[in-house]
């Protein structure tokens, strides 16, 4: 269950950027295929929404690439590559990795046990295929790494790379669960040493891991072009 202070942090999303995110996770997790047409009052109807702000949130999606608009026929799924997926988490894994090296040189002890204790229970929700669970647990661990790093613009850069990562559907990607529940304790061991260049490639290793992941998830389900 998420904290009173987690729910404080998260901003109120328009209904357009609500409508974005579902149709952006359909297709990230390979629900909607290249190619295939998306309307927005099917989007409204499946969000209980009207279908200006779900319109809105497709030439969202089409300024971000995962659409096109088709003349007179609407919105179709950009085909995208498995070199397109493999680059967006080649440059999250170098940007990912800066950031934990620069938080070995900040972290406490206190932080450290925070960590361990987050990880604990990732662990635990996967073991229990809680995967609601693991993916936000998943999700503050590498926040409360890349935050205590500082590095503002290495923070929005890395933001700009995470509309590529499903979490509505995170458990849909064969092996993602698992990845974030047993490759997290490497990089807590060399941030707990103080080894910033292990715990940058700890981390680099993990991100790319998850790409190549997601990038045989979606050549399987006929996602990529």
């Amino acid at each position: 269950m998420n904290t009173a202070a987690d729910r404080k942090r998260k901003p109120l999303l328009r209904l357009s950027d609500v409508a974005a995110a579902h149709v952006r996770e359909l297709i990230v997790s390979g629900q909607l295929r290249a190619g295939e047409f998306i309307r927005p009052e099917t989007v409204a109807d499946e969000l209980g929404i009207s279908a200006t702000p779900a319109r809105e949130g497709l030439l969202l999606l089409q300024t971000e690439g995962f659409l096109t608009i088709e003349p007179r026929r609407g919105f179709s799924v950009t085909a995208l590559s498995s070199e397109d997926i493999r680059d967006i988490y080649d440059a999250q894994a170098l940007l990912g990795g800066e950031l934990t090296a620069r938080a070995t040189r900040l972290i406490t002890p206190e932080l450290l046990d925070q960590l361990e204790a987050t990880q604990a229970e990732l662990e635990k929700a996967a073991a229990e295929k809680d995967y609601e669970a693991v993916e936000r647990l998943n999700h503050r661990f590498h926040e409360a790494i890349y935050r205590l790093a500082g590095s503002r613009k290495i923070r929005w850069l890395i933001k700009t790379t995470l509309p590529y990562a499903p979490r509505k559907f995170f458990a849909a990607v064969e092996g993602w669960p698992e990845a974030s529940a047993q490759d997290h304790r490497a990089i807590i061991e060399h941030l707990r040493s103080g080894d910033e260049e292990a715990a940058r490639e700890a981390m680099a290793r993990h991100v790319r891991k998850a790409g190549a992941l997601l990038a045989e998830h979606l050549a399987a389900s006929g996602t990529l072009g």
